[in-house]
């Protein structure tokens, strides 16, 4: 306790850190105030937006901090930006000129620059659709005066202006702020929930009595280790050695000559980040949106399982889509044969293993290997919150163990506690460890571009 009351006196005293802080706290409460402003035009006493906790739009609903649900100015949260980032993530992996720009200080520059184009294209579009899904949800809750034109107009243009606002927040922050500001203000809206999820859950084991208590302490117990074991998948690395060339420094004589220096290549197990998780949930909706469009009681029993999330054929099918997944994006993102140039123009080897081609191919080796264990962990904590919801667990709380709400918050935090370390190692000051250092994110040039 000590040692952490005298951290936190460390960072508060350095001047800098305090305002990047106190920064960020203040944008991250604009946002969640956003959050609660309904949209011109709506009524929110008559707002029913139930549907909106479930499926696919649910997912959207978690990303947008609940904004989705409660027809907020911020309803759409930074979503679109998300989308528009990860298309110019692929397009330059496809695309020739693309990937040239993102070696480039001037290219990149210009890359973000479409990116907030495209995301003012995906916003309106994004914004139509909720307009039609609001007529047809929640229909009274419109006010009758307000003329349908002007109506859609208006949400139009509200919704992509508020999206514009998260997107430029999330870009203060990282600037001014602690850092990974998209990331940070998703994480913020997922763990919103979790106050009430854990009060929800607590109030319906006491309700029948009988150890009801006793369950809830469980259920804590495996989640906190839930936890332990996301951070273990998040942070682990397999380090490949790395070796340094003798080199010669100086043009003067007598020429001084460097001895060969040790170092390694941290290759990251799971790699992929949250992104396979987020492509099967949103391939797993697809037969529930079919079911419920359908209103058919009788549909085939295959169908209708694979619309439930507690069910076997759900959660293995899911799990063979998440790690299959996690080997395609991992393909996608890991380029072996550009780290292996990297390190020969660099005069770095791995000991035993000739420069170019043969390097690269035996970095591809080494990542394949360690995908593997990586891409069934990741599995497993995907259908964990079906299991816990299968055991008993509330389904707000069972979406806490593990899944996209978790992983996205683990992550997140880590790299902000990294952040927040490397201030405070820069001056000097100790960790937030006692021993060793939090291995940040960014330890390879592997990340998903949009922080998540």
């Amino acid at each position: 306790m000590k040692k952490l009351i005298e951290t936190l006196k460390n960072i508060w005293s350095i001047d800098e850190l305090r305002k990047r802080i106190l920064y960020t706290l203040l944008l991250i409460f604009v946002y969640r105030v956003g959050c609660y402003i309904t949209l011109p035009g709506i009524n929110p006493n008559l707002l029913s937006l139930g549907g909106s906790t479930e499926g696919l739009l649910g997912l959207f609903n978690m990303f947008a901090g609940g904004a989705f649900s409660r027809a907020s100015i911020f309803a759409l949260g930074v979503m679109p930006y998300i989308s528009a980032s990860i298309f110019m993530q692929l397009a330059g992996i496809v695309i020739p000129q693309v990937a040239k720009m993102q070696r480039e200080d001037s290219g990149r520059r210009k890359i973000n620059q479409y990116t907030r184009y495209i995301t003012v294209l995906v916003t309106a579009f994004q914004a139509s659709a909720y307009v039609a899904y609001l007529r047809n949800q929640s229909g009274p809750a419109i006010v009758p005066e307000f003329n349908p034109f002007l109506f859609w107009l208006s949400t139009v243009v509200v919704l992509t202006a508020g999206t514009l606002f998260v997107m430029w927040m999330g870009e203060k922050i990282t600037d001014k702020g602690i850092g990974n500001g998209t990331s940070l203000i998703i994480m913020v809206g997922i763990l919103a929930r979790l106050p009430h999820s854990v009060l929800q859950e607590f109030s319906y084991r006491n309700i029948g009595g009988g150890g009801g208590l006793l369950i809830f302490l469980i259920e804590i117990a495996i989640f906190v280790g839930v936890i332990i074991g996301l951070i273990l998948l998040t942070q682990g690395t397999r380090k490949i050695p790395l070796n340094y060339a003798r080199r010669i420094v100086g043009s003067t004589n007598p020429a001084r000559e460097v001895s060969g220096s040790r170092d390694f290549i941290p290759l990251k197990v799971n790699s992929a980040g949250v992104m396979p998780i987020i492509f099967a949930q949103a391939i797993m909706f697809i037969p529930a949106t079919v079911v419920g469009f359908t209103n058919n009681e009788n549909a085939a029993g295959f169908i209708r399982a694979l619309s439930d999330h507690t069910s076997l054929w759900y959660n293995l099918i899911y799990a063979v889509m998440v790690i299959a997944f996690t080997y395609f994006y991992t393909a996608l993102i890991f380029n072996p044969t550009e780290m292996a140039d990297n390190l020969k123009r660099n005069n770095s080897f791995i000991p035993g293993v000739k420069p170019g081609e043969p390097t690269a191919n035996y970095i591809a080796t080494i990542m394949d290997r360690i995908t593997l264990p990586g891409a069934f962990f990741l599995a497993i904590a995907g259908i964990l919150p079906g299991i816990a919801a299968l055991l008993g667990v509330t389904s707000g709380f069972a979406s806490f163990f593990g899944g996209t709400s978790m992983l996205i918050g683990v992550a997140v935090i880590l790299d902000t506690l990294q952040q927040i370390e490397s201030h405070l190692l820069m001056r000097q000051y100790d960790g937030l460890m006692k021993t060793g250092r939090i291995s940040g994110r960014t330890a390879t040039n592997t990340g998903t571009g949009v922080g998540v």
